[in-house]
């Protein structure tokens, strides 16, 4: 197992710049998730660090070893793909023993760790299946188990989850997790689910335009949020903003702030609760009521136009068009500086 070092990380096509001098360390054993919207460079920076992606300036080292001109066969690390990769005409058993038969390891070393690696991930009965014969969710067990046999020091995964549907999201995520308790080994995952973020990580990494945002762990930035990217990006469903003008005269005293006119106000919508207008901090008018059974999502307009959503424990007793009243607790608001977008 090792750690990761990248110091000063560039990229560039040309003439275009896509990474900006990324520095990060990440711990031995740690699971690090990389997350931001399509386009921000978080596949681009674990292509880098696998070795299949040249680095434009900078330095990446896998424990003591800077690894820039290191093939990435050799540098100690194994990649899921979004896409499971098999090969169709080998069976299961094949296609996780293929690395390591090129690599020519001893068959008898080659058989144990197939077998441990299907062990793990539960795939025992399909060691002789063709990968046709194998659901989605199966079909990427064992390209995470070729990953294992490979005993490398850093795994790496690039958004393996994404082309399942919602039930083999949420066991395989389940799995993944468990993998990372069972083998402690370093794992670097991409993702742009944020839920994937939050359940997963030890440590997430918030990226935007090839730029860091926010390193921490996901309670630090779901609770302290760097800034108003960030605030949005990381919860589910994403902070309301409010401008000084949408909360009501009193809030004022009821956040123990003033809010002033440069500065904008995120609420989360699971921290908004139904109060009455003289504890109110917004105000909106009933647009739509989600009912998901445990929850509902209130979505609401301000007066002044602005969109929001409250989420509460069952739905509203107003009718659509009815203004309701939302409080909040003091300690739970965020207010950002509309220019930067900083904490303020």
């Amino acid at each position: 197992m090792a750690g990761l070092t990248l110091r000063d990380v560039k990229k560039r096509y040309g003439d275009t710049q896509v990474m900006h001098g990324v520095d990060l360390d990440i711990e031995d054993g740690e699971f690090v998730v990389f997350v931001g919207p399509s386009g921000c460079g978080k596949s681009t920076l674990l292509r880098m660090i696998a070795g299949l992606e040249e680095i434009s300036d900078g330095s990446v080292a896998i424990g003591e070893n800077r690894v820039n001109e290191v093939a990435a066969s050799k540098r100690g690390v194994a990649m899921v793909f979004q896409t499971y990769a098999l090969y169709p005409h080998m069976t299961v058993y094949k296609n996780m023993a293929f690395g390591l038969k090129q690599a020519k390891t001893d068959p008898a070393e080659i058989d144990k760790r197939v077998k441990a690696a299907a062990e793990i991930l539960q795939i025992n009965d399909y060691l002789d299946r063709s990968p046709r014969n194998l659901s989605g969710g199966q079909r990427q067990r064992v390209a995470i188990g070729r990953a294992i046999v490979r005993d490398p020091e850093v795994f790496l995964f690039d958004e393996p989850l994404s082309n399942l549907d919602a039930a083999l999201r949420v066991q395989t995520r389940l799995e993944i997790a468990r993998l990372h308790e069972r083998l402690k080994t370093t794992m670097i995952y991409v993702t742009h689910d944020q839920v994937e973020a939050m359940t997963l990580a030890d440590k997430i990494v918030v990226l935007r335009d090839g730029r860091i945002e926010q390193v921490g762990s996901p309670i630090e930035l779901y609770d302290n949020p760097a800034n108003a990217f960030v605030a949005q990006f990381i919860g589910s469903p994403k902070m309301n903003f409010f401008s000084a003008s949408d909360v009501t005269s009193g809030a004022a005293g009821l956040l123990g702030r003033t809010i002033e006119a440069n500065h904008e106000v995120g609420l989360r919508p699971e921290h908004l609760t139904p109060t009455d207008s003289a504890n109110a901090v917004v105000e909106g008018t009933l647009e739509l009521v989600e009912n998901l059974g445990e929850y509902a999502l209130v979505h609401m307009i301000t007066q002044s136009g602005v969109e929001f959503i409250a989420k509460t424990e069952k739905p509203p007793a107003q009718s659509k068009g009815e203004v309701i009243s939302f409080g909040i607790k003091p300690d739970l608001v965020h207010v950002f500086a509309k220019d930067t977008g900083l904490r303020v």
